[in-house]
Protein backbone atom coordinates (compact mmCIF):
# COMPACT_ATOMS: atom_id res chain seq x y z
CA UNK A 1 0.00 0.00 0.00
CA UNK A 2 2.92 2.18 0.82
CA UNK A 3 4.55 1.67 -2.32
CA UNK A 4 1.38 2.53 -4.41
CA UNK A 5 0.43 5.90 -1.91
CA UNK A 6 4.53 6.99 -2.87
CA UNK A 7 3.51 7.12 -6.52
CA UNK A 8 -0.01 8.42 -6.00
CA UNK A 9 2.18 11.17 -4.83
CA UNK A 10 4.76 11.60 -7.21
CA UNK A 11 1.81 11.60 -9.97
CA UNK A 12 0.18 14.04 -7.99
CA UNK A 13 2.99 16.60 -7.74
CA UNK A 14 3.95 16.27 -11.63
CA UNK A 15 -0.04 17.08 -12.42
CA UNK A 16 0.91 20.13 -10.00
CA UNK A 17 3.85 21.02 -12.38
CA UNK A 18 1.37 20.58 -15.39
CA UNK A 19 -1.45 23.06 -14.07
CA UNK A 20 1.21 25.93 -14.19
CA UNK A 21 2.41 25.06 -17.43
CA UNK A 22 0.89 28.29 -19.12
CA UNK A 23 0.80 26.15 -22.05
CA UNK A 24 -1.69 24.12 -21.06
CA UNK A 25 -4.06 26.17 -19.66
CA UNK A 26 -4.40 27.29 -23.72
CA UNK A 27 -6.18 23.77 -23.97
CA UNK A 28 -9.14 24.21 -21.72
CA UNK A 29 -10.33 20.09 -22.27
CA UNK A 30 -7.01 18.96 -21.29
CA UNK A 31 -6.47 21.73 -18.45
CA UNK A 32 -9.99 20.57 -17.07
CA UNK A 33 -8.85 16.76 -17.54
CA UNK A 34 -5.50 17.48 -15.73
CA UNK A 35 -7.02 19.44 -13.34
CA UNK A 36 -9.79 16.66 -12.17
CA UNK A 37 -7.20 14.09 -12.01
CA UNK A 38 -5.53 16.20 -9.58
CA UNK A 39 -8.83 16.83 -7.31
CA UNK A 40 -9.03 13.07 -7.36
CA UNK A 41 -5.63 12.24 -6.25
CA UNK A 42 -5.09 15.48 -3.75
CA UNK A 43 -8.01 13.90 -1.41
CA UNK A 44 -5.62 10.30 -1.24
CA UNK A 45 -1.96 12.43 -1.19
CA UNK A 46 -3.77 14.29 1.73
CA UNK A 47 -4.64 11.20 3.46
CA UNK A 48 -1.25 9.50 3.05
CA UNK A 49 0.79 12.89 4.79
CA UNK A 50 -1.57 12.15 7.83
CA UNK A 51 -0.94 8.56 7.88
CA UNK A 52 2.60 9.49 7.89
CA UNK A 53 2.79 12.60 10.41
CA UNK A 54 0.52 9.97 12.86
CA UNK A 55 3.56 6.88 11.86
CA UNK A 56 6.10 9.66 12.98
CA UNK A 57 4.52 10.87 16.36
CA UNK A 58 3.67 6.99 16.98
CA UNK A 59 8.03 6.55 16.55
CA UNK A 60 8.53 9.62 18.66
CA UNK A 61 6.15 8.42 21.35
CA UNK A 62 7.87 4.91 21.20
CA UNK A 63 11.34 6.16 21.85
CA UNK A 64 10.13 8.36 24.58
CA UNK A 65 9.02 5.21 26.15
CA UNK A 66 12.25 3.33 25.97
CA UNK A 67 14.42 6.31 27.82
CA UNK A 68 12.16 7.70 30.35
CA UNK A 69 12.12 5.95 33.75
CA UNK A 70 9.11 8.33 35.13
CA UNK A 71 6.35 5.98 35.79
CA UNK A 72 3.71 8.99 35.52
CA UNK A 73 5.56 9.93 31.96
CA UNK A 74 5.59 6.51 30.94
CA UNK A 75 1.63 6.46 31.43
CA UNK A 76 0.97 9.00 29.47
CA UNK A 77 3.08 8.02 26.99
CA UNK A 78 1.39 4.42 26.35
CA UNK A 79 -2.39 6.52 26.65
CA UNK A 80 -1.21 8.72 24.00
CA UNK A 81 0.02 5.61 21.76
CA UNK A 82 -3.05 3.65 22.35
CA UNK A 83 -4.81 6.77 21.05
CA UNK A 84 -2.10 7.12 17.87
CA UNK A 85 -2.18 3.37 16.95
CA UNK A 86 -6.56 3.62 16.71
CA UNK A 87 -5.67 7.01 14.58
CA UNK A 88 -3.38 4.94 12.48
CA UNK A 89 -5.57 2.15 12.22
CA UNK A 90 -8.53 4.87 11.26
CA UNK A 91 -6.85 6.42 8.49
CA UNK A 92 -5.72 3.22 6.71
CA UNK A 93 -9.08 2.38 6.49
CA UNK A 94 -10.11 5.44 4.82
CA UNK A 95 -6.73 5.01 2.81
CA UNK A 96 -7.87 1.29 1.77
CA UNK A 97 -11.59 2.97 1.09
CA UNK A 98 -10.31 5.65 -1.56
CA UNK A 99 -8.05 3.25 -3.19
CA UNK A 100 -10.86 1.52 -4.44
CA UNK A 101 -11.41 1.46 -7.82
CA UNK A 102 -14.00 4.12 -9.10
CA UNK A 103 -16.66 3.00 -11.00
CA UNK A 104 -16.22 5.08 -14.32
CA UNK A 105 -19.76 6.51 -14.26
CA UNK A 106 -20.03 7.57 -10.53
CA UNK A 107 -19.88 11.58 -11.70
CA UNK A 108 -22.37 10.82 -14.57
CA UNK A 109 -25.54 12.25 -14.99
CA UNK A 110 -28.65 9.45 -14.58
CA UNK A 111 -32.08 8.62 -16.27
CA UNK A 112 -34.30 7.23 -14.32
CA UNK A 113 -36.86 5.18 -15.33
CA UNK A 114 -40.12 3.79 -12.95
CA UNK A 115 -42.93 1.51 -14.31
CA UNK A 116 -45.67 0.67 -12.35
CA UNK A 117 -45.75 -3.48 -11.94
CA UNK A 118 -48.24 -5.39 -9.96
CA UNK A 119 -51.43 -3.56 -8.87
CA UNK A 120 -52.73 -1.86 -11.45
CA UNK A 121 -53.75 1.83 -10.36
CA UNK A 122 -52.12 1.60 -7.13
CA UNK A 123 -48.58 0.46 -8.57
CA UNK A 124 -49.42 3.28 -11.29
CA UNK A 125 -49.96 5.93 -8.04
CA UNK A 126 -47.18 4.12 -6.15
CA UNK A 127 -44.70 5.13 -9.04
CA UNK A 128 -45.98 8.74 -8.73
CA UNK A 129 -44.62 8.56 -5.41
CA UNK A 130 -41.38 7.00 -6.04
CA UNK A 131 -40.59 9.71 -8.96
CA UNK A 132 -41.94 12.55 -6.30
CA UNK A 133 -39.55 10.73 -3.97
CA UNK A 134 -36.50 11.06 -5.85
CA UNK A 135 -37.67 14.45 -7.42
CA UNK A 136 -37.34 16.10 -3.63
CA UNK A 137 -34.02 14.04 -3.13
CA UNK A 138 -32.54 16.11 -6.43
CA UNK A 139 -33.90 19.55 -5.07
CA UNK A 140 -32.58 19.06 -1.97
CA UNK A 141 -28.85 18.39 -3.72
CA UNK A 142 -29.47 21.11 -5.96
CA UNK A 143 -29.53 18.66 -9.10
CA UNK A 144 -31.55 19.81 -12.01
CA UNK A 145 -34.03 17.72 -13.50
CA UNK A 146 -36.16 17.26 -16.57
CA UNK A 147 -38.93 14.86 -17.75
CA UNK A 148 -38.17 12.87 -21.04
CA UNK A 149 -41.47 10.71 -21.10
CA UNK A 150 -44.38 10.01 -19.24
CA UNK A 151 -47.45 8.13 -19.67
CA UNK A 152 -49.73 9.66 -16.62
CA UNK A 153 -53.04 7.78 -15.47
CA UNK A 154 -56.05 9.75 -14.65
CA UNK A 155 -55.91 8.86 -11.04
CA UNK A 156 -52.62 11.38 -11.15
CA UNK A 157 -49.89 8.42 -11.18
CA UNK A 158 -47.52 7.32 -13.99
CA UNK A 159 -47.74 3.68 -15.77
CA UNK A 160 -44.65 4.88 -16.62
CA UNK A 161 -42.16 7.54 -16.59
CA UNK A 162 -38.49 8.58 -17.32
CA UNK A 163 -36.65 11.51 -16.33
CA UNK A 164 -32.96 12.98 -16.22
CA UNK A 165 -31.03 13.83 -13.07
CA UNK A 166 -28.14 16.64 -13.66
CA UNK A 167 -25.76 16.88 -10.89
CA UNK A 168 -22.27 15.82 -10.11
CA UNK A 169 -21.87 12.54 -8.47
CA UNK A 170 -26.29 12.11 -9.35
CA UNK A 171 -24.81 8.13 -10.68
CA UNK A 172 -22.49 6.92 -7.79
CA UNK A 173 -26.22 8.34 -5.28
CA UNK A 174 -28.45 7.00 -7.28
CA UNK A 175 -27.38 4.02 -8.35
CA UNK A 176 -28.56 1.54 -5.70
CA UNK A 177 -31.97 2.32 -6.89
CA UNK A 178 -32.59 -0.26 -9.42
CA UNK A 179 -34.95 -3.02 -8.99
CA UNK A 180 -37.78 -3.82 -7.59
CA UNK A 181 -40.02 -1.23 -5.24
CA UNK A 182 -42.74 -2.63 -2.74
CA UNK A 183 -45.45 -0.74 -1.50
CA UNK A 184 -48.69 -2.17 1.43
CA UNK A 185 -50.98 -0.05 2.17
CA UNK A 186 -54.52 0.73 1.98
CA UNK A 187 -55.36 2.02 -1.31
CA UNK A 188 -57.78 4.74 -1.54
CA UNK A 189 -60.22 3.13 -3.37
CA UNK A 190 -60.42 -0.22 -0.93
CA UNK A 191 -63.77 0.56 0.94
CA UNK A 192 -63.02 -2.50 3.19
CA UNK A 193 -59.45 -0.93 4.53
CA UNK A 194 -57.47 -4.05 3.44
CA UNK A 195 -54.00 -3.60 2.63
CA UNK A 196 -52.83 -3.89 -0.74
CA UNK A 197 -49.07 -4.92 -1.67
CA UNK A 198 -48.10 -3.10 -5.34
CA UNK A 199 -45.28 -2.65 -7.00
CA UNK A 200 -42.88 -0.85 -8.99
CA UNK A 201 -39.73 -1.38 -10.66
CA UNK A 202 -36.65 1.54 -10.88
CA UNK A 203 -34.07 1.38 -13.73
CA UNK A 204 -31.09 3.79 -12.94
CA UNK A 205 -28.57 4.31 -16.16
CA UNK A 206 -25.59 6.42 -16.49
CA UNK A 207 -25.98 9.33 -19.14
CA UNK A 208 -24.68 8.43 -22.66
CA UNK A 209 -22.79 10.87 -24.53
CA UNK A 210 -22.17 10.51 -28.33
CA UNK A 211 -19.00 9.62 -28.01
CA UNK A 212 -19.73 6.66 -25.45
CA UNK A 213 -22.29 4.98 -27.64
CA UNK A 214 -22.51 5.20 -31.20
CA UNK A 215 -26.05 4.97 -33.25
CA UNK A 216 -25.30 3.46 -36.66
CA UNK A 217 -28.44 5.48 -38.56
CA UNK A 218 -29.40 2.91 -40.62
CA UNK A 219 -30.02 0.50 -37.45
CA UNK A 220 -32.80 2.67 -36.10
CA UNK A 221 -36.13 3.12 -37.38
CA UNK A 222 -38.39 6.14 -36.42
CA UNK A 223 -41.70 6.54 -36.61
CA UNK A 224 -44.00 9.60 -35.77
CA UNK A 225 -47.12 9.14 -34.56
CA UNK A 226 -49.76 12.53 -32.80
CA UNK A 227 -49.62 12.78 -28.86
CA UNK A 228 -52.01 11.06 -26.57
CA UNK A 229 -53.23 11.49 -22.76
CA UNK A 230 -54.58 9.70 -20.53
CA UNK A 231 -57.06 7.05 -21.61
CA UNK A 232 -55.59 7.58 -24.84
CA UNK A 233 -57.08 11.15 -26.01
CA UNK A 234 -55.15 13.23 -28.75
CA UNK A 235 -53.73 15.99 -26.89
CA UNK A 236 -51.87 17.66 -30.32
CA UNK A 237 -52.47 17.93 -33.92
CA UNK A 238 -49.16 17.10 -35.57
CA UNK A 239 -47.60 14.39 -35.83
CA UNK A 240 -45.16 15.14 -32.74
CA UNK A 241 -44.49 12.26 -31.27
CA UNK A 242 -41.33 9.85 -31.74
CA UNK A 243 -40.88 6.56 -31.37
CA UNK A 244 -37.77 4.84 -32.07
CA UNK A 245 -36.95 0.83 -32.64
CA UNK A 246 -32.92 0.21 -32.20
CA UNK A 247 -33.38 -3.16 -34.87
CA UNK A 248 -30.09 -5.14 -33.60
CA UNK A 249 -31.66 -5.02 -29.78
CA UNK A 250 -35.23 -4.92 -30.31
CA UNK A 251 -35.09 -1.70 -27.86
CA UNK A 252 -38.23 0.59 -29.14
CA UNK A 253 -38.28 4.44 -27.36
CA UNK A 254 -41.07 6.88 -27.22
CA UNK A 255 -41.26 10.33 -26.61
CA UNK A 256 -44.21 12.78 -26.68
CA UNK A 257 -44.22 15.29 -24.14
CA UNK A 258 -43.38 18.05 -26.51
CA UNK A 259 -44.98 19.68 -29.13
CA UNK A 260 -41.49 20.14 -31.09
CA UNK A 261 -41.09 16.40 -33.15
CA UNK A 262 -37.55 17.29 -32.86
CA UNK A 263 -37.09 17.66 -29.11
CA UNK A 264 -39.18 14.06 -28.93
CA UNK A 265 -36.44 12.87 -31.17
CA UNK A 266 -33.45 14.33 -29.04
CA UNK A 267 -34.71 12.90 -25.93
CA UNK A 268 -35.70 9.69 -27.32
CA UNK A 269 -32.28 8.99 -29.00
CA UNK A 270 -30.96 9.63 -25.08
CA UNK A 271 -32.78 7.28 -23.49
CA UNK A 272 -31.92 5.07 -26.29
CA UNK A 273 -28.18 5.73 -25.94
CA UNK A 274 -28.63 5.34 -22.31
CA UNK A 275 -30.30 1.73 -22.35
CA UNK A 276 -27.57 0.52 -24.92
CA UNK A 277 -24.16 1.39 -22.68
CA UNK A 278 -26.69 -0.08 -19.92
CA UNK A 279 -26.46 -3.46 -22.43
CA UNK A 280 -23.02 -3.76 -23.14
CA UNK A 281 -21.85 -2.83 -19.28
CA UNK A 282 -24.23 -6.02 -17.83
CA UNK A 283 -23.10 -7.52 -20.74
CA UNK A 284 -19.75 -6.80 -19.91
CA UNK A 285 -19.76 -7.60 -16.31
CA UNK A 286 -21.98 -11.59 -16.32
CA UNK A 287 -19.13 -12.31 -18.55
CA UNK A 288 -16.42 -11.95 -15.26
CA UNK A 289 -15.42 -14.56 -13.98
CA UNK A 290 -15.32 -13.07 -10.56
CA UNK A 291 -18.30 -11.67 -10.92
CA UNK A 292 -19.83 -10.49 -7.43
CA UNK A 293 -23.28 -12.29 -6.09
CA UNK A 294 -24.02 -8.92 -4.35
CA UNK A 295 -24.02 -6.33 -7.25
CA UNK A 296 -25.31 -3.63 -5.14
CA UNK A 297 -23.78 -0.88 -6.80
CA UNK A 298 -26.33 -2.39 -10.22
CA UNK A 299 -28.97 -4.20 -8.78
CA UNK A 300 -30.81 -6.63 -11.35
CA UNK A 301 -34.49 -4.70 -12.22
CA UNK A 302 -36.03 -8.37 -11.26
CA UNK A 303 -34.61 -8.41 -7.68
CA UNK A 304 -36.83 -6.87 -4.83
CA UNK A 305 -34.71 -4.14 -2.99
CA UNK A 306 -37.08 -2.59 -0.36
CA UNK A 307 -40.46 -1.88 1.02
CA UNK A 308 -42.71 0.81 1.96
CA UNK A 309 -45.23 0.03 5.09
CA UNK A 310 -47.69 2.59 5.32
CA UNK A 311 -49.25 0.75 8.13
CA UNK A 312 -45.83 0.65 9.88
CA UNK A 313 -44.64 3.52 9.11
CA UNK A 314 -41.19 1.35 7.60
CA UNK A 315 -39.18 1.30 5.05
CA UNK A 316 -37.21 -2.02 4.60
CA UNK A 317 -34.02 -2.21 2.36
CA UNK A 318 -33.68 -6.24 2.19
CA UNK A 319 -30.18 -6.20 0.25
CA UNK A 320 -28.55 -4.98 3.67
CA UNK A 321 -31.71 -5.80 6.02
CA UNK A 322 -31.69 -1.83 7.44
CA UNK A 323 -34.97 -1.17 8.95
CA UNK A 324 -36.03 2.28 9.09
CA UNK A 325 -39.36 3.85 11.16
CA UNK A 326 -39.60 6.98 8.98
CA UNK A 327 -41.17 6.49 5.64
CA UNK A 328 -42.33 10.05 5.12
CA UNK A 329 -39.44 11.72 5.44
CA UNK A 330 -38.22 8.94 3.31
CA UNK A 331 -40.95 9.39 0.15
CA UNK A 332 -39.88 13.07 0.88
CA UNK A 333 -36.71 12.58 -0.51
CA UNK A 334 -34.49 11.99 2.74
CA UNK A 335 -32.53 9.09 1.32
CA UNK A 336 -28.75 9.66 2.25
CA UNK A 337 -29.08 7.60 5.28
CA UNK A 338 -30.26 4.26 2.92
CA UNK A 339 -28.43 5.48 0.41
CA UNK A 340 -24.86 5.92 2.31
CA UNK A 341 -25.47 2.64 4.33
CA UNK A 342 -25.96 0.45 0.93
CA UNK A 343 -22.56 2.89 -0.23
CA UNK A 344 -21.11 1.70 2.84
CA UNK A 345 -21.59 -2.31 2.42
CA UNK A 346 -21.03 -2.24 -1.05
CA UNK A 347 -17.07 -0.49 -0.09
CA UNK A 348 -16.79 -2.99 2.26
CA UNK A 349 -17.84 -6.20 0.01
CA UNK A 350 -15.05 -4.34 -2.51
CA UNK A 351 -12.53 -4.49 0.47
CA UNK A 352 -12.39 -8.23 0.42
CA UNK A 353 -12.50 -9.05 -2.94
CA UNK A 354 -9.20 -6.72 -2.93
CA UNK A 355 -7.49 -8.83 0.67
Amino acid sequence: MLEKLQAIEKLYHELNEKMADPKLAQDRQQFQKVGKKRSELEVIVEAYHRYRDVLGEIESTKDLLTETTDSEMQDLAEGELNELEASLAKIEEEIKMLLLPKDPNDDKNVIVEIRGGTGGDEAALFAGNLYRMYSHYAENRRWKQEILSGNPTELGGFKEIIFMIEGRGAYSRLKYESGVHRVQRVPETESGGRIHTSTATVAVLPEAEEVDVYIDPSEIKIDVFRSSGPGGQSVNTTDSAVRITHLPTGIVVSCQDEKSQHKNRDKALRILRARLMELAEAEARSKEAKARKSQIGTGDRSERIRTYNYPQGRVTDHRINLTLYRIEEILNGDLDEIIEALSLVDQQERLKEME
